[in-house]
């Protein structure tokens, strides 16, 4: 009786090809391992048949699309998202904004992305600046844009106001690339595995390093600016 029980309770839920299936149009590079990967993270608890095969529940499947938004669109660690998911669902204050929730038709999960008009007028910027950030490598040339090339570009119009263009800022990203390759150093362990889980683990864990990078580099550039200015 327990086994036809539990065999009720997962009819009608979705495989974990069926859910890649439902999701790859907007996340053309998801795999099954990237489902497997963020049940192994602990952010989503898909059930399991007699037989141990996942199967996903609508809100299984709505809470994995907003992780991958937030992902895609925010550049946040699975860390950073699963906590702010966990306090959401706890009612508790989270750190991320409240409308980043699991609520249906919240901000993250019915936000379109940008087209490039849409990003030029939400950045109060210029086609022509948009334009010279793809130059300078600042953003992709692409024909929609996330919440995180909103910023981006607004910031970059800000300092064209101030008179500094993105071309003044290429070493910026040969500063990128030197930081992904200390970061990457830390990584050999992990990329030593090939596998689609291993690439998951290193991405995550590359994610969870820049942030550390970006404190200290802001920290330094702070002092900078306190013992030039002061």
């Amino acid at each position: 009786m327990a086994a036809t029980n539990k065999s009720q309770a997962t009819r009608g839920l979705l495989s974990i090809g069926q859910v890649q299936a439902k999701l790859i149009a907007e996340f053309p590079d998801l795999a099954q391992s990237k489902l497997r990967f963020l049940e192994d993270e602990g952010l989503v608890t898909p059930k399991r048949t007699d037989a141990g095969y996942r199967k996903y529940d609508a809100a299984d499947v709505e809470r994995v699309r907003l992780i991958l938004t937030m992902q895609r669109d925010m550049y946040l660690p699975l860390k950073v998202i699963g906590e702010h998911l966990d306090a959401i669902e706890r009612g508790e204050a989270s750190p991320l904004p409240q409308s980043v929730g699991l609520a249906e038709g919240s901000e993250v999960v019915s936000r379109a992305r940008r087209t490039r008009e849409e990003l030029v007028q939400a950045a109060g910027a210029t086609v022509n600046l948009l334009q010279d950030a793809v130059s300078a490598g600042f953003l992709p040339a692409a024909d929609t844009y996330g919440e995180d090339s909103v910023a981006i570009l607004a910031s970059l119009a800000q300092l064209q106001r101030a008179g500094i263009e993105p071309r003044h800022m290429r070493t910026l990203k040969a500063a990128a690339e030197r930081e992904f390759a200390l970061i990457e150093r830390s990584l050999v362990a992990v990329l030593a595995k090939p596998t689609a889980s291993g690439k998951a683990r290193a991405n995550e864990r590359a994610r969870e390093l820049a942030e550390h990078v970006d404190v200290v580099r802001a920290a330094m550039l702070r002092s900078v600016i306190t013992s030039q200015l002061s």
